[in-house]
C-alpha cells in the first residue's frame, strides 16, 4: 500500500514537500545518543519519519522508533518542534523535503534487541565527543541535555 506521501511524491515529483515528521533522542545509561546509519549512504540520523495521515505525532515516533530500530518506547516529554529552510533536505534519489519535525525524549522500555529495517544499516550510541553531523541540525544541548 502506497504511503501519503508516496502518493503526493507521484503528483509533484521531486519538488519541495512541506512535510511533518517525528524524531527521537534516546540515551543509554552513560549519557550517549542513540543514531541510526541509513542504509542509503545518507549517514546518520536520529530514529525518525514522515507523520502519516491521520497519525498523532505520539505514535509516529513510537512507530518509527520500532521499525527502525526494533526497540518499543515510551514518550518522556517533546523537546522542540523545528523547521525551516535548515531544515530542507534533498535525499539521493533527488526528492526534496523541507521538514517540521517534533522533537521527543523517548526511552527504551521492554526488549532492547535491535532489529533492523531496510532503511537502517546500523545503530549506535555516541557521546557528544563523537557524534557524527547529522543531516538536520538539532541544537546540540537539547540532544544532549538532561
Amino acid at each position: 500500500m502506497k504511503t501519503y506521501i508516496q502518493n503526493l511524491r507521484e503528483k509533484i515529483g521531486t519538488d519541495v514537500l512541506l512535510c511533518p515528521g517525528v524524531a527521537a533522542v534516546i540515551h543509554n545509561a552513560e549519557g550517549q545518543i542513540l543514531l541510526q546509519e541509513k542504509a542509503s549512504g545518507e549517514g546518520w540520523s536520529l530514529p525518525a519519519g514522515a507523520i502519516e495521515l491521520g497519525e498523532p505525532p505520539e505514535e509516529a515516533v513510537m512507530r518509527e522508533v520500532m521499525e527502525e530500530t526494533g526497540f518499543p518506547v515510551l514518550i518522556d516529554r517533546i523537546l522542540g518542534v523545528f523547521g525551516g529552510k535548515d531544515f530542507r533536505y534533498t535525499y539521493p534519489n533527488g526528492d526534496q523535503v523541507e521538514y517540521v519535525v517534533t522533537l521527543f525524549r523517548c526511552r527504551i522500555v521492554g526488549a532492547q534487541q535491535p532489529i533492523l529495517d531496510d532503511e537502517t544499516k546500523s545503530l549506535r550510541y555516541f557521546s557528544a565527543a563523537d557524534m557524527p553531523p547529522l543531516a538536520l541540525p538539532y541544537p546540540p544541548s537539547l540532544l544532549f541535555g538532561r
